[in-house]
């Protein structure tokens, strides 16, 4: 597997995490002293965990895949643990937006 293979798994893998910070933070944002929560404090900590690794990927990377990647890998976990877990509703507009974000990352691969 070549660096930059590794580095878009990397960027994947990391979106993973991101989404598991957020869902602390929404536990947070749910407690009356949110800032003050148990759960904020995990969810910040979930999130500082990955700045060691961005120093890698971005030296493998482009910025703007980078980006492209983390925000489509954000999009799509973020909208399954809302339907999922917490029972949120997507409209058409959403799910076209969606459809939207994955063609945007396959076009990326393909032509970057």
């Amino acid at each position: 597997m070549d660096k930059q293979t590794l580095a878009i798994l990397v960027t994947i893998g990391f979106s993973v995490v991101g989404v598991i910070g957020d869902y602390f933070l929404k536990r947070a944002s749910l407690a009356e002293h949110s800032l003050r929560s148990g759960w904020f404090y995990v969810g910040f900590i979930v999130y500082a965990s990955t700045a060691f690794g961005w120093v890698f990927v971005m030296k493998h990377l482009k910025l703007a895949t980078v980006g492209v990647v983390y925000s489509v890998s954000m999009i799509l976990l973020l909208s399954a643990i809302g339907a999922i877990v917490y029972r949120e509703t997507l409209n058409a507009t959403e799910l076209a937006g969606i459809a939207l974000a994955i063609g945007s990352l396959v076009l990326l691969m393909r032509f970057a």
